[in-house]
C-alpha cells in the first residue's frame, strides 16, 4: 500500500504556511482543505493506476494538546478538528469506490521528536495520547499510525494507549542518519523493546522521515516492520530543520532505492514518502516497485 507525506509539499511546491507544522488548521478554510482533499485524490488515482491500494491518512499529526495549544486549540476544538479531519478523508474514500483505501488518523510524539524534554514514562504516555485516540475511537478510521517517535517509553504508551481505545495502531520510528534513534538505540531493540512492555500490540512497525541510506542497513529483515517512509533528501535532520529551500532528491533513484530494500525485507508492505516528496517521487517507488514484482 502507499502512502503519502504532504507538509513538505503543502509549504514549498504549494505556496502554502503551515502554522507551526501543522496542517490541521487547513481545515477549516473552505481553499486550504480543498488542497488537501487535492493531494489525498491523486495518491487514489496514482495507487490505483498501479493496481495498489493506498492510505489517506487525515491531517491529525500535531492535533494533541502541548502541540495545538501555541495554535490556539482548546481540548474540545481538538475534539472536533481531529473527527473532522477523518469525515474528509472518508468522504473521499467513499468517492473513491474501492475496499483497498484505508483511512487512518497520524499520532505523533507529545512535543517536537528533537525538542530538549526529558522523555514521559510509559504510563504518562498511555495517559496523554488517550486523549487524542479517544477523540478517534468513535470515527471511521481503520487505523492510527503514531509518526516520528524516537523514545521507547513514549512509544510504548501511545501503543497501550491504543490499545486502551480499541484502535489498532501502526508504530513508526524516526532514526538518524546511523539508522538508530536519536539517544542511540538501535531500531530493531526498539521495536523489540516496545512489543515487550506493550505485549506486541502495535499492528506493526514502520520507519519514516529518514532517507533510506539511513535505515536501509538497520532493518535486518525484522518481520514486525512492515513500513518504510521516506524522506527524499539524504541530509540529516538538523541539516533539514536549516534548509530555505527543498531538498527534493532524485525520484528515480528513491524509487530504486525503496524497492531493493523491499526486495531485501519481504515483510514490508507499505511504504512511501515523507519530507521532500511529492507524487512524482511516490510514482517512481510504486513503478520501480511493481516492476521488481
Amino acid at each position: 500500500m502507499v502512502y503519502a507525506g504532504t507538509g513538505t509539499d503543502l509549504i514549498f511546491n504549494q505556496g502554502i504556511d503551515l502554522p507551526g507544522f501543522a496542517s490541521f488548521p487547513l481545515l477549516e478554510q473552505a481553499d486550504t482543505r480543498a488542497v488537501l482533499a487535492g493531494q489525498m485524490q491523486a495518491l487514489v488515482q496514482l495507487a490505483g493506476g498501479m493496481g495498489l491500494g493506498c492510505i489517506l491518512d487525515a491531517p491529525t499529526w500535531m492535533a494533541n494538546p502541548d502541540r495545538a495549544a501555541p495554535l490556539g486549540y482548546d481540548v474540545e476544538r481538538l475534539k472536533h478538528v481531529n473527527r473532522d479531519a477523518v469525515t474528509l478523508m472518508e468522504e473521499l474514500r467513499q468517492a473513491a469506490g474501492r475496499d483497498d483505501v484505508l483511512v487512518s488518523a497520524c499520532i505523533g510524539p507529545q512535543h517536537d521528536p528533537y525538542a530538549d524534554v526529558a522523555p514521559m514514562s510509559v504510563e504518562a504516555a498511555r495517559r496523554y495520547h488517550a486523549m487524542q485516540l479517544s477523540a478517534l475511537k468513535d470515527t471511521s478510521v481503520d487505523l492510527v499510525t503514531a509518526y516520528t517517535f524516537n523514545r521507547v517509553s513514549e512509544a510504548a504508551g501511545c501503543v497501550l494507549a491504543a490499545r486502551d481505545v480499541g484502535l489498532p495502531v501502526v508504530m513508526s520510528l524516526v532514526v538518524e542518519t546511523d539508522g538508530r534513534l536519536a539517544d542511540g538505540t538501535g531500531l530493531i531493540d526498539a521495536i523489540d523493546r516496545i512489543d515487550a512492555a506493550t505485549g506486541a500490540s502495535a499492528a506493526f512497525f514502520m520507519v519514516n522521515c529518514a532517507h533510506p541510506t539511513h535505515f536501509a542497513g538497520a532493518l535486518e529483515g525484522h518481520p514486525r516492520l512492515q513500513g518504510i517512509v521516506a524522506n527524499a533528501s539524504s541530509c540529516s535532520h538538523a541539516e533539514l530543520d536549516e534548509a530555505e529551500t527543498l531538498d527534493e532528491g532524485n525520484p528515480q533513484q528513491l524509487g530504486r532505492e525503496i524497492a531493493q530494500i523491499i526486495r531485501q525485507n519481504p515483510d514490508i508492505r507499505v511504504f512511501g514518502g515523507c519530507c521532500g516528496t511529492d507524487m512524482r517521487h511516490l510514482g517512481a517507488m510504486a513503478q520501480e516497485v511493481a516492476d521488481s514484482r
